[in-house]
């Protein structure tokens, strides 16, 4: 699958083109590596089907060029920008601090063309003294090179699970395999991903491990034997997968499925019950088999409930199961509402038509079109009057499309003092206002934490977006007292919200599961831009679950009735 190669080198592309100055190119060049990015379907396919050109933003010259990239994994016209600014730009933009520009700037001025040469000038001392950019910059720059240092050999959730799920489907495909299951932190929806792990059975190991291997997708071949073989895909992930017994299947997915802490505690348990866990089963001393064909009766057979992987993280999920206090997490299929879309009036590339199509197309019933304020030039935006008219096509398109609700909102930016910039005459006219930072990002933590709680305690507010603002591997969330924001988020009825965007999924599972704890309640917004962005919603909902969010934890599964209520204008 070459959705993230291809992704990635159109964005590059677009990078390149406006260093040029070249003028709409790089808006298309950046909207078809967005659509091919969110798409589930390998790039690799709609090219064999001539589909290409059935992605939003896809044009017949850009088709060309992404077919190109799949047959070849390179692009000539792409290779010939590069040559105009040999440095790595892909990588030096997942720094915080880093634009396209900046990244010029620091060739030309100091010859800076990696992650590792970036690292030197900034542990010297040099880049503040590039005419532009200065102290400040410099800091921003360190920060943001820890943060891509600590996941840079990771990738993200979402990218990874339609990865997985697509071999699997391959897999079952050959007819080789009876059954094939992502583990590991996969699994357990943790929001970055090592390698891929995958669990087979199979009558037919050697053909099923041969099979594997020769995947479309694989680019190189690590190890190949009947019980397990290694890949490495051609977007460099690594991928193994591992072939078992049908009668340990369900011991070997539980502990492939971890985590490691997790594991420790459950041996322990069968130890002091006189029994042997491994990946092959649960045994009695004598070697005679408890369980294990399926991780319900492993659990079971220690005198536990099933315990879901999201939870398996040794963190009281085993004393919670103990006891009978483990929630029933929300499920994925109970969240057909997304509570954060943008539309192409403000920053987003769909129509308020095409967001509702997409949205309906993903089984998605409910939608609040949250698009920005005008706040800065940067960010496209709406003024007061785009607003009032917005709401008034909102309310027409609803009342064409029987069964499908549209919430009128709007995403306000929260001001370096905490307030908000919503207008309040037309309050009454919103279901739901979102409120997030956009600007200073790194003040105090004394600072931020009042800006917050300030925010969420004004009573215009519904949700608090995107809360804690991290891009992962390539910005960390701000430095707060979160438990203060939650405590006044909780006392004055507004909502935190779980951003399903794969690079933020802010709320982290840890956080949201301390936000609970104060009562607070959380809202899942895909923050969507694009049609396929609507897919994220599981993403968001997966987090929620890491965080031990029941159904009645989170907004979305309320009908619209009922959620409109629950709202602050309901």
């Amino acid at each position: 699958m070459k959705n993230a190669l291809v992704a990635r080198i159109l964005d590059e592309i677009a990078d390149l083109l406006e260093l040029e100055g070249v003028p709409f190119k790089p808006r298309a060049y950046r909207r078809a590596a967005r659509a091919i990015a969110d798409t589930p379907t390998p790039i690799e396919e709609l090219v064999a089907d001539g589909r290409v050109r059935d992605l939003p933003g896809v044009g017949e010259a850009i088709a060309e060029k992404v077919t190109e990239i799949v047959h070849t994994g390179k692009l000539r016209y792409h290779e010939e920008l590069k040559a105009k600014l040999p440095v790595d730009l892909h990588a030096l933009t997942q720094v915080d601090g880093v634009g396209p520009k900046t990244a010029k700037l620091l060739f030309e001025a100091l010859g800076v063309r990696t992650l590792d040469d970036l690292a030197q000038a900034a542990q010297a001392g040099r880049i503040r003294t590039v005419k532009g950019l200065g102290d400040k910059v410099e800091e921003k720059i360190v920060r943001g090179l820890a943060e891509v240092r600590r996941t840079e050999r990771r990738i993200l959730l979402g990218r990874a699970l339609p990865l997985a799920r697509e071999l699997c489907r391959q897999l079952l495909g050959t007819g080789l395999f009876h059954r094939v299951e992502p583990a590991g932190s996969l699994r357990r929806g943790k929001e970055t991903v090592g390698d891929l792990d995958l669990l087979a059975v199979s009558d037919r190991a050697e053909e099923a491990a041969a099979a594997f291997c020769a995947l479309p997708a694989v680019e190189e071949v690590l190890a190949q034997g009947p019980k397990r073989a290694s890949v490495r895909l051609a977007d460099g992930v690594q991928c193994d997968l591992r072939i078992v017994p049908h009668a340990s299947f369900g011991a070997a997915l539980q502990y492939f499925t971890g985590s490691k802490e997790h594991n420790i505690r459950l041996r322990e348990r069968a130890v002091g019950r006189g029994l042997k866990l491994s990946e092959y089963g649960l045994f009695q001393a004598d070697g005679s088999v408890v369980a294990g064909e399926d991780e319900a009766g492993v659990y079971a057979a220690l005198g536990l409930p099933f315990i879901p992987p999201e939870l398996r993280e040794d963190r009281g999920e085993i004393a919670a199961a103990e006891t009978g206090s483990l929630p029933t997490l929300v499920e994925v299929d109970a969240v057909t509402c997304d509570l954060h879309v943008h539309t192409d009036a403000s920053d987003g590339e769909m129509s308020l038509e095409e967001a509702v199509e997409a949205a309906r197309a993903r089984g998605i019933t409910c939608i609040a079109i949250t698009d920005h304020l005008k706040f800065a030039a940067a960010i496209p935006g709406l003024s007061p009057d785009d607003l009032r008219r917005q709401i008034e096509a909102v309310r027409r398109l609803e009342e064409r499309i029987p069964g499908f609700t549209i919430l009128t909102g709007v995403e306000a930016n929260i001001a370096r003092d905490g307030t908000v910039d919503v207008p309040r005459d037309l309050l009454p006219e919103l279901d739901l206002v979102i409120a997030s930072v956009h600007t200073h990002l790194r003040l105090g933590r004394a600072e931020m934490t009042e800006r917050l709680a300030r925010a969420v305690e004004d009573e215009g507010v519904d949700v608090l977006g995107h809360p804690t603002g991290r891009l992962i591997g390539e910005r960390p969330p701000y430095d707060a007292d979160w438990d203060e924001v939650f405590r006044r988020a909780a006392k004055s009825g507004t909502a935190l919200e779980v951003n399903a965007h794969p690079q933020r999924l802010d709320l982290s599972g840890e956080l949201v599961r301390r936000a609970l704890g104060f009562g607070v309640k959380v809202a899942i917004g895909t923050d969507a831009h694009v049609a396929g962005q609507f897919a994220h919603l599981e993403l968001g909902v997966v987090t929620a679950r890491r965080g031990w969010a029941a159904e009645g934890d989170v907004l979305n599964t309320l009908p619209p009735t009922a959620l409109r209520a629950a709202l602050k204008r309901g």
